[in-house]
């Protein structure tokens, strides 16, 4: 029986997907978080510029940050234009914010931006993942899971 693939949503549009944290981390919970951008980080965004390879979600006091996240200059911005790896404020509910604040104190755990989008409503939203970090044995195990259904998906359309 063939499984149906997800519809992708059409009222969403992704700007970035961080894949490399697919791979260096096993993820947990996910959750979407608004994020607090300035006029010239949402013009960027929407011409699909930004890269989530090095940035990462932190806790600052009582709040939840994304930090290193690289969001070029919108070039016609002139002198109105934002820094580049500023820090962004991510909007959740407050018990959101506790529970993550006490899974992230447990050892080996972070929080790990996934992908950065445009949600129905044209609000931007990062949905971010608690996640534990891999060691190198889990790594060669996916990437051996992943070419072997690869392979077989291979094999069974050569059947046909």
């Amino acid at each position: 029986m063939a499984q149906k693939k997800k519809k992708a949503d059409p009222n969403r549009k992704i700007v970035a997907d961080n894949r490399a944290a697919r791979y260096h981390y096993a993820l947990g919970e996910k959750l979407e978080a608004g994020i607090m951008l300035v006029g010239t980080e949402v013009k960027s965004l929407r011409a699909g510029r930004i890269n989530l390879g090095e940035a990462y979600v932190g806790v600052a006091g009582s709040e939840v940050y994304l930090y290193n996240a690289h969001i070029p200059e919108y070039l016609q911005g002139n002198r109105f234009n934002h820094e580049l790896r500023r820090p962004r404020k991510l909007l959740l509910h407050r018990k959101q914010i506790d529970r993550l604040i006490t899974s992230i104190q447990r050892q080996g755990m972070t929080i790990v931006p996934l992908r950065l989008y445009f949600n129905e409503r044209g609000m931007a939203k990062c949905e971010i993942s608690v996640a534990e970090g891999k060691k190198l044995h889990d790594k060669r195990q996916a990437t051996k899971e992943r070419d072997w259904n690869r392979e077989k998906a291979r094999l069974l359309r050569l059947r046909e």
